[in-house]
């Protein structure tokens, strides 16, 4: 098996593909094997793929797990609503938390380093020829082989995607912008909590004992790029619109030191199959969400337990890849549509009800069954 991305989905995809005794290779174009990013909030039910995967021991000691999610007014810090985060079912792990990208980055690396999986960094493929009974893929330094499968988990603007499926729908800029940002953890922030002030959301999420993450939504009609210089200016005046004494002090704790960073906010959905001949595509190149339900990541990961899973069960491989599209379809969708529709809650000044409903059955679903 060639995995194509070694990001959450392809390194989960790298193990448990390995795991049912297949030969799997995994390129990287990234040299560095880097993860960008600040902090990462996870779901229940994406702590219950670290524990099949063997790593939740890893993740509870350099992250964070909490139990549910508050709401708070942007104005005094008083409790709106405060929603739980059902544990997922078949696993004793918490309903949720939240660590730094790049420690997450690293903790499945590691896993992967630990399996059979032969690991090409600083190269992608070419060209890739379906053939009946094989996949031949020609990376850019000329090497060529041949593979049983090819899994694409190359993310929002997939390469294999445009290969595969070059009448795909783009993706779908939504209108809203995230600020992320890394700051000192105080006692009173022990789970994730949010304010929405205006048209403006921000939150703050523990991410180890020590440190928290904040990020902050913001309405723009326009995909922008930003000086990174004015990163941090930005975002002060950002939070600066919020009265609440705790976000106050976040803002005042802001400094060259927070790892800012600001992200336009995309939203994409591959209509079914996932597959074409034997070359198929998980995670964000079928369904890339938004961050407004935490399970982004999670959704990918579970894509590559499911395909593991299909492939294991199944004696054709077709089959199996129409099975794994099948069980993923309906839970994916819900994922992408429930966070676009809590953006646009936002971004047209929405039913804040509807919003908390929409959250609160959202993790009730992620909690079940895969």
């Amino acid at each position: 098996v060639l995995v194509l991305g070694a990001g959450f989905s392809g390194m989960t995809a790298a193990i448990e593909l390995s795991r049912i005794g297949l030969h799997v290779d995994l390129v990287e174009r990234d040299r560095q094997w880097s993860s960008y990013g600040a902090g990462i909030s996870l779901h229940g039910a994406t702590l219950r793929v670290l524990e099949r995967l063997g790593v939740i021991g890893s993740f509870l000691e350099r992250g964070a797990v909490a139990e549910g999610v508050d709401m708070r007014s942007g104005v005094d810090d008083s409790l709106i609503v405060s929603l739980p985060t059902p544990p997922a079912k078949g696993t004793q792990v918490p309903g949720g938390g939240a660590v730094m990208r790049p420690v997450l980055a690293e903790i499945l690396a590691e896993a992967v380093r630990a399996a059979a999986v032969r690991v090409k960094l600083g190269h992608t493929f070419t060209a890739l020829q379906p053939h009946d009974a094989f996949v031949r893929a020609t990376f850019d330094d000329g090497e060529q082989a041949d593979y049983d499968l090819v899994v694409g988990a190359d993310g929002l603007h997939s390469s294999v995607r445009a290969q595969c499926f070059p009448d795909a729908p783009q993706p779908r800029y939504i209108g809203q912008a995230v600020w992320r940002a890394v700051l000192p953890r105080p006692p009173e922030i022990e789970r994730p909590t949010m304010w929405i002030h205006g048209a403006l959301k921000a939150g703050l999420n523990p991410v180890s004992k020590d440190r928290m993450y904040l990020f902050l939504c913001e309405n723009r009609p326009d995909r922008v790029r930003l000086d990174p210089a004015a990163l941090e200016p930005a975002l002060k005046r950002l939070l600066g619109q919020f009265p609440s004494p705790v976000l106050t002090a976040a803002c005042a704790q802001l400094s060259e030191r927070s790892q800012i960073i600001y992200r336009p906010l995309d939203q994409f959905l591959l209509p079914l199959p996932w597959h074409r001949d034997r070359i198929v595509l998980i995670g964000d190149a079928v369904h890339a969400t938004t961050p407004h339900l935490a399970a982004g990541a999670c959704i990918g990961m579970e894509d590559a337990v499911v395909l593991a899973e299909e492939i294991a069960g199944r004696q054709a491989l077709p089959a199996a890849l129409a099975a794994f599209g099948q069980r993923r379809w309906q839970r994916c969708r819900m994922v992408v549509e429930n966070s676009g529709r809590l953006g646009d809650i936002e971004v047209n000044g929405g039913d804040l009800a509807e919003h908390a409903a929409i959250m609160r059955a959202s993790m009730k679903e992620l909690a079940e069954a895969i």
